[in-house]
């Protein structure tokens, strides 16, 4: 009977003892079980006991989320890092700009083989009126499509895939436009038409997966490199527009100046592979594309790093994070929407008020200096503003700017044209219709800016890539869209 007394009073004794310890873990909200609401801690942790009003001051302050975000960010690399996420930029949209820029060469390619020359005044040859419609409708559904899938799917695969396997096959398909230069397909053009839109295709998939991946990382980083990153793209176009009045100035050949075109194009995309692949290596880009040391994870919601502190992987939920970007998300949409809705498509049938007098402003340097290089220019700087100044941060404030520059829509259509057959032409003078393309371009560009800084801080650190991507997908659902009301607003000059 003593012997199983005693063993009830041990007994009790290691309940009452494992109660206790439930409760101090309870208390604690220790590291294995963390309370509804904490997401992180501070990456350090003390040294010292605490007390129990210490303890439940600390839980109170991590459920508000009140955290001081502390950093060891390597200083070595920041500088590179910054300035290839530049580079990258330029390299998502300028190698296309080139390709669609070369625009004579397309049309001598599949010109009328029985003449020796090209001839402004001889009809258009079937392959020359399709290409243009063929090579946008290509291009926009596989970029589209692709941007979609990376923001659903693009986790699974590897950066360094999504990066330097894209940039490496663009460099290929560039080698192989280059060759083509120089080949004589007068006989085969049909052949010579398919195998160029099978490039577009694929050089659109490519594009478009590492200017996803591009986002995506980007987002991880401090807001400063997403501005990089699209400040770089508007940069490409001001290199693209600066080429182009260059060629006009030259009077090159449709062969040569396609060489050129093709040539920079291929080592703008050398040069990235080059960069990036020192960048990778960098610790500074490496601490931040593995989450960093801000804050040590204890739970998925929210999680300042990628894995928790078991290791287990926290895997984004794409339908949580749109419920968090949603409203940026269809801002960028609707923004870009407007922008090709009338630019380039409207904007380059606008002619200059003194086009009767046939000077070589008015009849050559006229639409691409004010067309694409006032416009690329003005994008430029609103992204660097916006950049600077990261205002506003409301989402409602963003979205009631991005509707009202809707308006900008039929101020063009009504602008000076020779194509006007339906709508009336109200805005006749050079001087307003710069101002309109200039503040067009600068509000496209702030805006982009804006939007693209706001997702990312608006998720957990292990959606901030995901977030991006998503950003990414609908600027081109956006571009798509208003490809497609471009057809529609030409038809209604």
């Amino acid at each position: 009977m003593q012997r199983d007394g005693d063993q009830q009073r041990l007994l009790g004794e290691d309940q009452q003892q494992q109660a206790e310890e439930q409760q101090d873990e309870q208390m604690l909200g220790s590291e294995h079980i963390a309370p509804a609401g904490i997401g992180f801690v501070p990456a350090f942790s003390p040294q010292y006991d605490v007390d129990d009003d210490e303890r439940c001051l600390l839980v109170r302050e991590r459920e508000r989320d009140e955290v001081v975000q502390l950093t060891n960010a390597p200083s070595a690399g920041a500088a590179l890092t910054y300035c290839v996420f530049y580079l990258l930029g330029i390299g998502t949209m300028t190698p296309w700009n080139f390709f669609v820029t070369a625009e004579d060469y397309w049309k001598y390619k599949f010109r009328n083989t029985t003449f020796n020359d090209t001839h402004p005044e001889e009809e258009l040859t079937p392959l020359q009126k399709s290409f243009t419609c063929d090579l946008a409708l290509t291009a926009t559904i596989s970029g589209t499509t692709f941007l979609l899938l990376n923001a659903v799917y693009g986790h699974y695969v590897s950066l360094r895939a999504k990066m330097l396997g894209t940039l490496c096959t663009i460099l290929v398909l560039f080698g192989i436009t280059t060759g083509f230069v120089e080949v004589d397909t007068d006989r085969w053009q049909e052949q010579f038409f398919l195998i160029t839109l099978i490039i577009v295709v694929i050089l659109n998939i490519s594009s478009a997966t590492m200017s996803g991946a591009l986002y995506g990382v980007a987002g991880l980083f401090p807001s400063e490199y997403m501005t990089a990153v699209v400040s770089g793209q508007a940069l490409g176009g001001i290199l693209t527009a600066l080429a182009f009045i260059l060629v006009l100035a030259f009077d090159a050949g449709p062969s040569a100046t396609a060489f050129v075109f093709f040539i920079m194009g291929a080592l703008l995309i050398f040069f990235c592979i080059v960069c990036y692949s020192v960048m990778a290596r960098q610790a500074y880009f490496k601490y931040y594309l593995e989450g960093g040391d801000k804050f040590k994870v204890i739970s998925a919601l929210p999680a300042h790093s990628r894995n928790d502190e078991s290791g287990v992987p926290l895997e984004p939920m794409l339908k949580q994070v749109l419920g968090k970007i949603y409203i940026q998300a269809v801002c960028l949409a609707l923004l870009y929407a407007t922008t090709l809705s009338v630019y380039p498509s409207v904007t380059v049938l606008m002619q200059s008020e003194h086009s009767a007098s046939h000077t070589e402003w008015s009849d050559v340097y006229y639409l691409p200096v004010v067309n694409y290089l006032f416009f690329n220019c003005g994008d430029y700087v609103g992204r660097l503003i916006a950049g600077w100044l990261e205002s506003p941060r409301n989402e409602q404030t963003t979205l009631l700017w991005t509707v009202v520059r809707v308006l900008f829509v039929p101020c063009f259509l009504c602008s000076n044209s020779s194509e006007h057959h339906f709508l009336p032409t109200l805005v006749q003078h050079d001087l307003t219709f710069m101002a309109m393309i200039i503040a067009f371009a600068l509000s496209n560009g702030y805006l982009t800016n804006i939007l693209l800084i706001m997702a990312p801080r608006s998720v957990d650190q292990h959606e901030k890539e995901l977030a991006a991507s998503i950003m990414a997908a609908s600027l081109s659902v956006g571009m798509a869209v208003g490809s497609l009301l471009s057809l529609a607003f030409v038809q209604m000059l």
